[in-house]
């Protein structure tokens, strides 16, 4: 994929609905992982991220990387960090980009003009990946919970005194063991 700044950043922005620090955190990422790691939009899971937040950065990889939730090729691993992971999955390489971080010093619009302009590695640290390539999505078969009602993916089912369960009307047993 050739890197197109003003085009994808426009396209970034329509997609979030606005410019803000971390659109351009998730944008410049992309641009390092497209550089790095020679890869192009996704229209399937060619292309993997493991996003550890949830913030306006991941829409910049959605749109430009074509990484999703639905398609699982984007998997959100809850740790407030500003890190990507992204994965090739037909060489089996991978990249973890993580934010260096603003400058107190300066504006909010002095440091989204930095972000933006600055040279990759001075805003980002680059690191081997924390975790091992995700296997492809699966598709399950749905269970019926027998307390709800509702169809849920067989792998999120519980079984609580014979009954199958969803998630929701499960209720976990736990003395703290294995945390």
């Amino acid at each position: 994929m050739k890197w197109e700044k003003e085009p994808f950043w426009k396209k970034a922005a329509e997609f979030h609905g606005h410019i803000c620090l971390g659109l351009a955190i998730g944008f410049r990422a992309c641009e390092a992982a497209i550089k790095i790691l020679s890869i192009d939009f996704s229209s399937d899971e060619e292309i993997v991220c493991i996003t550890e937040n949830d913030a306006c950065g991941v829409d910049a990889i959605q749109v430009i990387l074509g990484c999703t939730v639905g398609k699982g090729n984007l998997i959100f691993k809850d740790r407030g960090k500003q890190a990507f992971t992204f994965f090739r999955r037909d060489t089996n390489q991978g990249i973890r980009i993580v934010f260096k971080g603003f400058n107190e010093y300066r504006s909010r619009e002095e440091n989204l003009q930095y972000i933006l302009d600055a040279p990759l590695d001075e805003i980002f640290e680059y690191k081997e990946p924390k975790d091992k390539l995700p296997q492809n999505a699966r598709i399950f078969r749905s269970l019926k919970c027998e307390n709800c009602g509702e169809k849920t993916a067989e792998h999120r089912i519980r079984i609580l005194d014979g009954k199958f369960l969803c998630l929701d009307c499960y209720e976990d047993y736990s003395r703290g063991w294995g945390r």
